[in-house]
């Protein structure tokens, strides 16, 4: 990657952290458990056996196949049944990317189509568990289901959990007109959205195995698997493969993404983007590939090592909308339509959402804003010089300790705060819908990783360390009191992937509706009611982008 290229990246690397559709992929119905499988550990499902792992509280089924090796940009197809059982005690391998700022691991793997399953030990009392698929974020570049291990929320919230591998980068999401038919079954640019489909196929058909109800599944997912998520809520593919939704940090009604220097960065941010936009994108690598020809470009790049693909894998592959395909109509006109899956929704973000991109653009290289004149600077090159001077009357340089949180609370306002609002207005009154906001400024940073000149606060997937052991975070370092909270979160999740509805016994009442929103906050008055939208300034925003 030349230097120009090195420059512009930051502006989207925490995205890293961020963070079916063929009918039959999990095969016939599921057998019954063989009697000999005592301990558990041994589930029969519709492609063959598995043997996972069986602890004091809980099972884990690890590296399932949902799918069979994927063909490059090709639609996913049904896995290849087997007869003997099938070691579930390790995850298969993640799809194809990149080392990830933040420690992800860089991988070849392209037959990468594997999910994990987590449940409890004990019996369900004769009733179907609530099932919980899981998108993992890191902005549609890193990332794999098995990072994220949620012992304490199946055991805790007596549920099933599912987490997902997905195509990621320019293997999941490249857009290229030579792609589309063939092995494609729809147009170009989503396979990494048919993966998740292909997954929650595979759930529907599997779930009675693992004690789980397929009648009742709710997708989630953070950051860029919000963005999935909200995707896979207005994707005709995915209706009636899951009852209930749950979006974190996904903000997938906006498209002003800002790069490192504050640039709107539309095309190249891992949020929805245009067909022709994505087009252009998916003409412009395959001619630095040396695949320019459209008669030969795809059978060009498919025949190209995995190793050269990578190297334009980086940021700006994202979910494509519009002409067709998985996404007919952009996720904002669909929600505003009403055309979307008619399920109960959770979604929500973290107070201080760019906090963490702008520490890792720093952290990478990218100077800190000194002074009032170059945050002036960045805001006008954000929003235009004629709308500047109301953005900077709105956040002052003298209301912040730094030029960094300010314009991190523009940011996070104008993009993750306004899409929560703007979701909320579109689907209230069309389906039951929860919207929260994850506040605990004293949330403990990324593991590993040189905590920034400035305090990080609630910042983007800080919420994660409260509902998974994950490789980004320790959660050795939460104190009593945030251990609380995360079971209080799991309490509210669980219960809504349960019912629809995340309120019950010993838990703070959250208001349906969307606003006021519920505060997510530790100790006494943390959890609380926010008018979510006069807070994130959401009336000046709608007015500066009507």
């Amino acid at each position: 990657m030349n230097a120009a290229r090195k420059r512009r990246t930051p502006g989207v690397t925490f995205a890293a952290l961020a963070g079916v559709a063929a009918i039959g992929i999990a095969g016939a119905a599921t057998p019954a458990v063989p009697a000999a499988a005592e301990d558990g550990a041994l589930v029969v499902t519709g492609d063959g056996p598995v043997r996972g792992n069986a602890g004091a509280d809980h099972r884990e089924f690890l590296g399932i196949p949902y799918a069979a090796p994927p063909v490059r940009w090709g639609s996913p197809q049904p896995a290849k049944p087997w007869k003997e059982p099938r070691d579930a005690t390790k995850p298969g391998s993640a799809c194809a990317q990149n080392a990830g700022f933040f420690g992800e691991k860089a991988s070849d793997g392209e037959d990468c189509l594997f999910l994990n399953v987590t449940t409890p030990r004990r019996p369900a009392n004769g009733t179907r568990r609530p099932v919980m698929v899981w998108i993992h974020g890191s902005g549609f570049r890193n990332g794999s289901g098995a990072l994220y291990r949620p012992r304490d929320m199946a055991v805790r919230g007596d549920v099933v959990v599912v987490t997902v591998n997905y195509r990621l980068g320019l293997f999941g999401f490249l857009d290229h007109p030579s792609l589309d038919g063939g092995p494609a079954r729809n147009r170009s640019g989503n396979f990494g959205l048919e993966d998740q489909q292909a997954a929650l196929r595979w759930v529907r058909a599997n779930a009675r195995a693992f004690g789980g109800d397929p009648g009742n599944v709710t997708v989630f997912g953070e950051s860029a698997g919000g963005v999935s998520t909200c995707s896979q809520l207005t994707a005709p593919g995915a209706r009636g493969l899951f009852q209930r939704a749950i979006v974190q940090s996904g903000p997938c009604t906006v498209a002003n993404w800002p790069d490192f220097d504050g640039t709107p960065d539309p095309a190249g941010s891992w949020l929805p983007r245009p067909r022709r936009l994505a087009e252009r994108q998916g003409l412009t690598v395959a001619a630095r590939l040396g695949c320019a020809d459209p008669a030969t470009a795809a059978a060009c790049l498919r025949a190209l090592p995995t190793s050269t693909l990578l190297k334009e894998s980086e940021y700006g592959f994202a979910p494509v909308y519009g002409g067709g395909g998985v996404l007919p109509r952009s996720p904002k006109e669909a929600l505003a339509r009403g055309a979307f899956s008619k399920v109960p929704v959770m979604h929500g973000m973290t107070r201080d959402e760019h906090r963490t991109f702008e520490a890792a653009q720093q952290l990478m290289g990218v100077p800190p804003m000194k002074d009032e004149a170059e945050y002036a600077a960045r805001v006008r090159t954000y929003v235009g010089a004629g709308k500047a001077p109301k953005v900077l009357a709105r956040y002052p340089l003298r209301d912040y300790r730094s030029p960094s949180e300010a314009w991190s609370a523009l940011v996070t306002d104008a993009t993750f705060a306004r899409s929560v609002t703007d979701v909320t207005r579109s689907i209230r009154g069309r389906v039951p819908v929860y919207a929260y906001e994850f506040a605990d400024a004293g949330a403990p940073w990324v593991k590993g990783v040189e905590t920034p000149g400035f305090p990080t606060g609630a910042f983007h997937a800080a919420e994660l360390q409260y509902q998974f052991d994950t490789d980004y975070f320790d959660r050795s370092r939460l104190s009593a009191v945030q251990r609380r909270l995360a079971d209080q979160m799991t309490d509210y999740w669980t219960r809504f992937a349960r019912t629809g509805d995340p309120n019950g016994p010993g838990s703070p009442t959250w208001r349906e509706g969307g606003n006021p929103a519920q505060v997510l906050a530790p100790g006494k008055g943390g959890i609380r009611h926010v008018d979510f939208a006069d807070e994130h300034h959401y009336a000046f925003w709608n007015a500066l982008y009507r």
